[in-house]
């Protein structure tokens, strides 16, 4: 059985480091020009180099978005840019311009991936899109389970499928709401979210409609944990999850908790079973609902926040551990804790353990009780060793 490959978001070089060190195969970044995050830190061609090298040693990938919709003053500059982008060996670029496909075939040898800025959703655009020179597609965040299943029925092509992360309320990338209202363009990479806004209801009279709470049509996150098992065997080729603006503790926890369950189905597809426990450590560090979308059916009411809802920041997420040193571990702080808490450590290529807090020093190495100080430096002591780029958060 051929293993998927996971692909997870970096917005920075901090990030790239962490989702490949908790067991991505491959990240997707953005550069300082031509991607669709305005407002992630982005790339350097510097920081992008040195990103690149540290994912070869590890024999993982880099792939770059350029999936604006370009403008003819940026052509040249584009040229230049993908030159750049291939003397550093990036592995391939994801585009959404089908202008920039001639230009990255005539001056480089980079893999061309179709943006699901695209919303390709049936086999004849894929096989048109194989055609152009596209070497792999990611398909839309609409496209269900059978539409797949069909489109690899017909189509000799690599196939991405999101498996994990925030949806658009339009057709991805198609919405003008951004633009209309505030003037920033969701296709230039300044999409201001404003399916989550708050509004008003009016009838036809343009009277207002109160209800029980502000209306609102932003959607829930996507999460196919459970399908897992079948999107492996209907044999797509990489599963990403969408979130290059989320903190290193998002991206560890989410690429950790795919990384489990991909190996373990593909280790042991007889006798596996699905770990509802997965699902609680993925709820616990995001801030809406989840959901599977449109991949079984049955998007609807159910998938959509209409009545409002609560955002609340997540807090789980307590320290992350600096070095560890005869039983203790230096931990920077990132949420309020104090002795007496239980917690649970988790790091790369290990199992996570739960112990209780009963001891804490602070940098002089004098007894404390509580640790409130935003990026506090403490001592606490462990159960068990553990490592620099170990995470420590509330044991549920």
């Amino acid at each position: 059985m051929r293993k998927p490959e996971l692909l997870a978001p970096a917005g920075d070089l901090e990030r790239l480091k962490f989702a490949l060190l908790y067991g991505a195969d491959a990240v997707y970044v953005g550069g300082t020009m031509f991607g669709l995050r305005a407002n992630a830190s982005n790339f350097t061609l510097e920081a992008l180099e040195e990103g690149v090298s540290f994912a070869h040693d590890l024999k993982k990938k880099v792939y770059v978005t350029v999936n604006i919709a370009l403008h003819a003053k940026e052509i040249q500059k584009l040229t230049d840019y993908l030159k750049e982008l291939d003397r550093i060996g990036v592995d391939a670029i994801i585009l959404n311009d089908p202008a920039i496909i001639p230009i990255a075939k005539e001056n480089t040898n980079l893999e061309l991936h179709l943006s699901t800025q695209q919303s390709t959703l049936n086999y004849e655009a894929v096989e048109f899109w194989k055609e152009q020179g596209i070497t792999r597609i990611v398909l839309g965040r609409e496209t269900t389970k059978e539409e797949i299943a069909e489109i690899m029925k017909h189509v000799d092509i690599e196939i991405e499928c999101f498996i994990h992360g925030a949806m658009c309320a339009s057709y991805s990338g198609r919405c003008v709401l951004s633009n209309f209202l505030t003037a920033r363009d969701s296709n230039r990479g300044g999409c201001s979210q404003i399916c989550r806004w708050d509004f008003d209801l009016l009838d036809h009279e343009f009277q207002h409609l109160k209800g029980e709470k502000t209306f609102t049509f932003c959607t829930k996150d996507l999460s196919l944990l459970k399908y897992i098992p079948d999107m492996i065997d209907m044999g797509i080729v990489s599963f990403k999850i969408e979130g290059r603006m989320r903190s290193i503790y998002y991206i560890a926890t989410i690429v950790d908790i795919y990384r489990k369950v991909i190996d373990e189905y593909v280790q042991q597809k007889e006798t596996y079973e699905y770990n509802s426990e997965y699902e609680k450590v993925l709820r616990n560090c995001a801030n809406r609902d989840s959901v599977p979308q449109f991949f079984n059916g049955s998007e609807g009411a159910e998938c959509q926040y209409y009545n409002g809802r609560v955002e609340v920041s997540n807090q789980d997420f307590l320290g992350l551990v600096l070095d560890y040193n005869h039983g203790y571990a230096r931990i920077e702080q990132r949420n309020f804790f104090k002795k007496g808490d239980k917690i649970e450590f988790f790091g790369p290529n290990k199992q996570p353990f739960k112990m209780i807090v009963d001891e804490i020093l602070d940098e002089d190495d004098r007894q404390i009780e509580v640790v409130r100080h935003p990026r506090q430096i403490v001592k606490i002591a462990v159960s068990k060793p553990v490592a620099s780029g170990d995470f420590m958060r509330i044991s549920k």
